[in-house]
């Protein structure tokens, strides 16, 4: 028997819509659980890749109404793969945004990955509509953070994986890997740009997990995902080049101080080879009253059975709370 809790039943989704944004962007917007429940806002990693058939349900869909969207460009949003006014600031308003149309005062937010970046920054410049955040694999939106996932940190975990990242791209542009699938992706959705696009998903899903997941790989791999698969790492090329359009390296850390009073739990896996751990400590650092579970052994994917239940015991604490 697992020591791990299961995610909660799936009920499947109540509401969906394509939410008007401005800038000539749609989002996609849906909710589960309780229609009258304590709302909760799920921010998706990426960025660029839509939230997961799963996000839901590590909260009490009788307790909990869970309100997820699609990024600008990402998934099932409209324009698909649309750099135009796509920023994190940009981001930040749509929060918004969705809020004032679901009639939210205050909510709880809960983000993994790029998405603890999106919910400081969001938690930071409007602390007020925030109730608490619950953060998983932090990543804190810095040129060095992106560096070590796609320049020179993980590589040193997967070798052979590397290897086929560097795959597309010749041995003179190895210095700036990132500034050379930003080039390759920028423009249209060539046989070669769709093969970059995949290496470069695929690099990443790799570096979420324990072991290879070759089902995954797979399907970032197929005909019928390559125009999501090619948006998703535009989208992601886009942000990492551009410092994820924070004001200065290390900013948002400085911004977070507004949380200080907020209820705080940040997770994060000690073998998190996507985002060192060492960023997570950090926040802890710039948020002394927060709860930060280190779990040990467990990479960065939020499926990973740790990490999932770290998440399932974080919400049921928000729960008894209010």
């Amino acid at each position: 028997m697992s020591l791990y809790r299961d995610y909660y039943p799936d009920r499947g989704f109540s509401k969906t819509c394509h939410l008007d944004v401005g800038d000539g962007h749609r989002l996609f917007v849906a909710e589960a659980g309780r229609p009258d429940g304590a709302p909760v806002l799920f921010l998706h990693g990426g960025p660029g890749m839509g939230f997961s058939a799963d996000a839901h349900r590590t909260f009490d869909p009788d307790h909990y109404r869970v309100i997820l969207f699609d990024q600008r460009g990402a998934a099932r949003s409209l324009p698909l793969g649309s750099l135009e006014a796509n920023t994190t600031w940009d981001l930040v308003r749509d929060i918004e945004a969705i809020r004032a149309h679901l009639g939210i005062e205050r909510w709880l937010v809960q983000g993994g990955s790029w998405g603890s970046t999106l919910a400081l920054a969001y938690a930071s410049a409007h602390p007020d509509r925030v109730s608490g955040l619950i953060l998983r694999g932090i990543f804190l939106g810095t040129r060095q953070e992106d560096r070590w996932q796609y320049q020179e940190g993980a590589h040193a975990y997967l070798v052979e994986d590397w290897g086929r990242y560097l795959a597309p791209i010749p041995a003179a542009e190895h210095h700036d890997l990132l500034g050379a699938y930003h080039r390759r992706l920028m423009g249209e959705a060539t046989p070669a740009a769709i093969t970059a696009a995949r290496a470069l998903a695929i690099w990443a899903s790799r570096t979420n997990v324990s072991e290879r997941d070759l089902q995954e790989e797979a399907l970032l791999s197929s005909d019928w995902l390559a125009p999501f698969v090619f948006a998703g790492s535009r989208i992601v090329v886009h942000y990492a080049v551009n410092g994820s359009f924070l004001d200065d390296e290390g900013g948002l850390l400085r911004k977070v101080r507004v949380l200080r009073e907020h209820p705080v739990q940040i997770i994060h896996g000690s073998s998190d080879l996507a985002c060192p751990l060492s960023s997570a400590q950090a926040l802890a650092q710039a948020l002394p009253q927060a709860g930060f579970s280190v779990l040990q052994g467990a990479p960065h994917s939020p499926r990973d059975p740790a990490v999932r239940d770290a998440l399932i015991r974080a919400s049921d604490a928000f729960r008894e709370v209010g």
